[in-house]
């Protein structure tokens, strides 16, 4: 038999060929988790035994403010017109005004915004301009926590995105191209490089073995034209007569969910013609709106499967110029950002946002939808940050950041509220609070002055 043999265990695995299928918890484990279970919060875990996860995702170029501040403080609150594909999750969630990135601000170095919001965003570090290739940041968020719990899962962190990586070369106004297409930092000089390609993250968490062997398994499962699912049939079929009813339904809807994000990607592959000039790799659909979405999909089966407790995400990569053509839109984002007060300009970019949060909270929908075995939802024990280190992108401030914090935190969150904090509070404060959830050991985090514990 493939699957452990005890269901006890959190993270169950079904094998085949070259695969390693993870499992979401199922309410057989509920006994034995509450037996071993003393009502404490142990590492990136619930009071429970859920897993506990930590998910950044960051979008470019600012926001609306004046669209975005909600109505109102604390629980009594209204959302503003930039929410309104968030209005049937607002207790899932908080939005948090008057954080701020002081190291994103102009230090003697002169311009460069987006290059240095890009390289704040999760390390709260000043980036300076500097010759060839020499770096020197610090470690973000999502690493020293990942440095810490990535023991726990099979891959310690993803890193998302849907742009190709940009680690060398010039770009802002002389910054370093590292520092502003990557979120991520696992050292002062050391960027971790979003990846793009939805095939490359599948194989990452459904494909077995390492390095060539991933490859050739890869590569045996295409020349035979099947699922990675049909190398585990046999496993489910022997497991789900161990199962009781809830549980056979659980793995169904999640051996669909699985199915229906493979075949997306094969989709792309299949209708993409060979072309040696284009500088999309194969499993990246041509429609942005399905890459973004799939990406988004497979951070949340990341999470589900508890293949990783720690994710981020860069839906674009900041000074982003994308048009977007979908929504009648031919001009360039970042070129819209600085409208001057055009009506015109700025009700293109009211579109382009509320496009983005549309897919955020796509993404939020498909975590609360998704059950742990205690009977709470991903979403309920998770804490998602969706926000940006430029406030405005035509003023190109680096206070009053957009920002909502998601999730329950495994009920050490408490969403549903408008959290207005003092002017100019450390973006890295509430870091630091959302590491103390983890049980992260870090007294601080960049320039963070203490913890938000007003979450």
């Amino acid at each position: 038999m493939s699957y452990s043999s005890s269901l006890a265990s959190r993270r169950t695995f079904l094998r085949g060929l070259g695969v390693c299928l993870a499992l979401p918890t199922l309410e057989s484990l509920i006994p034995k988790v509450r037996a071993a279970s003393t009502g404490a919060q142990g590492l990136a875990s619930t009071t429970t035994g859920m897993p506990l996860r930590m998910g950044f995702v960051a979008f470019a170029n600012g926001s609306n403010y004046k669209r975005w501040v909600p109505i109102g403080e604390g629980r009594d609150f209204e959302l503003n017109e930039g929410f309104a594909a968030m209005k049937e999750l607002k207790d899932k969630f908080q939005i948090i005004t008057n954080l701020a990135h002081d190291t994103a601000n102009n230090w003697g170095d002169g311009p460069g915004d987006h290059a240095r919001s890009g390289a704040s965003f999760l390390t709260g570090c000043h980036a300076w301009k500097t010759l060839g290739s020499k770096l020197q940041l610090g470690v973000s968020v999502d690493q020293i926590a990942a440095r810490q719990v990535g023991h726990l899962t099979r891959i310690d962190s993803l890193q998302l995105g849907v742009e190709g990586e940009r680690l060398y070369g010039s770009c802002d106004t002389g910054y370093p191209c590292a520092y502003q297409y990557n979120i991520s930092w696992a050292s002062e000089s050391l960027p971790l490089a979003p990846e793009p390609n939805p095939r490359a993250v599948f194989e990452m968490l459904f494909g077995s073995g390492v390095g060539e062997e991933r490859e050739a398994n890869l590569l045996k499962r295409l020349e035979r034209r099947k699922s990675v699912l049909d190398f585990v049939l046999e496993d489910v079929r022997d497991m789900n007569r161990k199962l009781g009813r809830n549980d056979r339904q659980k793995v169904d809807e999640y051996l669909a969910g699985v199915r229906k994000i493979e075949q997306q990607i094969e989709k792309a592959e299949r209708f993409k013609m060979p072309d040696a000039q284009s500088k999309t790799p194969a499993g990246i659909p041509e429609d942005h709106e399905q890459h973004v979405d799939l990406m988004y999909d497979l951070m949340a089966v990341a999470f589900q499967t508890d293949s990783t407790r720690v994710v981020s995400y860069s839906v674009a990569p900041e000074g982003s110029n994308r048009p977007f053509v979908n929504l009648g839109i031919p001009e360039g984002h970042h070129f819209l950002t600085h409208h001057a007060g055009n009506e015109e300009k700025i009700q293109k970019v009211v579109k382009i946002e509320r496009w983005y949060m549309e897919r955020f909270a796509r993404f939020l929908k498909t975590l609360d939808s998704m059950k742990d075995a205690d009977g709470t939802s991903v979403l309920d024990n998770s804490m998602i940050v969706y926000g940006c280190g430029l406030g405005d992108g035509n003023k190109h401030n680096h206070d009053q950041l957009p920002v909502i914090l998601a999730g329950k935190g495994g009920g050490t969150v408490n969403p549903g509220q408008h959290l207005k904090l003092p002017q100019s509070t450390p973006m890295t404060n509430l870091y630091v609070a959302m590491l103390e959830r983890m049980k992260v050991q870090a007294s601080r985090v960049g320039d963070s002055s203490g913890r938000l514990d007003s979450i």
